[in-house]
């Protein structure tokens, strides 16, 4: 069966009215060819890219999404049916930067991924090693590990979600898992996802560029990617889609 093929771009703290614009009006134009192509910007810009996008084939996404799926006197969150609300579409969990910095655990992100499902919205879910955890040899007990957790949250539903492999030592630092070590990667968490391995997509996020999107998408159990820094520029990100 064939798999859903996606290139996400994530802007993480970018963005400004005046540049949104002129980014998402080239974006809604990007021929793709079979590709499906996403953007997750911040929260304060979802109602500019939901105008935009209106009548365009490109999914708007946000960056995060609260676990609690009742309102209540959460200060600052934002709840799946909210961003439901907005016109989300998809909404990432579990990023790196999100685990590192605000100490998100396996269990806190698959719960945020069963809020999102359970409002509607496709859970982009992040998973990725560290590098002293590859160093260390512990790269499929970590990325298996997280992916358990989303499993056991989820059951068969996992099989609506969207995941993202992002080794973490190749996240802004230039530096990029070779298109082997995500092949051998995202085979893991195919195998991880048990029956549900065969329909979801897998997307790798780890500093793809234009120059080596094309080698990285190659690879059989690659089905995209979840760009960072290229997705901030449409060129860049126009010819990522074409790899594709």
């Amino acid at each position: 069966m064939s798999r859903a093929r996606w290139v996400v771009g994530n802007w993480k703290m970018n963005g400004s009215f005046a540049a949104n614009a002129s980014l998402l009006a080239e974006v809604v134009g990007l021929p793709r060819d079979g590709a499906n192509v996403g953007v997750c910007v911040p929260f304060v810009y979802l109602a500019q890219a939901r105008q935009i996008l209106a009548d365009s084939r490109v999914a708007l996404g946000a960056q995060d999404v609260s676990a609690q799926t009742a309102p209540g006197a959460f200060t600052g969150e934002i709840s799946a049916s909210m961003l439901a609300d907005a016109g989300v579409a998809q909404v990432i969990v579990g990023h790196s930067e999100r685990r590192q910095y605000h100490g998100e655990t396996d269990a806190l992100v698959a719960a945020k991924a069963a809020a999102a499902l359970a409002a509607g919205l496709v859970p982009i879910v992040c998973v990725g090693e560290t590098l002293a955890e590859r160093d260390a040899g512990q790269a499929f007990e970590v990325v298996g590990r997280q992916v358990g957790a989303v499993v056991a949250a989820l059951g068969e539903s996992v099989s609506q979600v969207l995941l993202a492999y992002e080794p973490v030592w190749a996240i802004g630092t230039g530096r990029t898992a070779s298109p082997e070590q995500a092949q051998e990667v995202h085979a893991s968490i195919r195998a991880a996802l048990g029956a549900a391995g065969a329909t979801v997509p897998i997307l790798y996020g780890g500093s793809v560029k234009a120059a080596n999107a094309s080698s990285i998408f190659s690879m059989p159990d690659v089905d995209g990617g979840l760009i960072g820094g290229a997705s901030l520029v449409a060129a860049d990100f126009a010819a990522i889609v074409a790899a594709l």
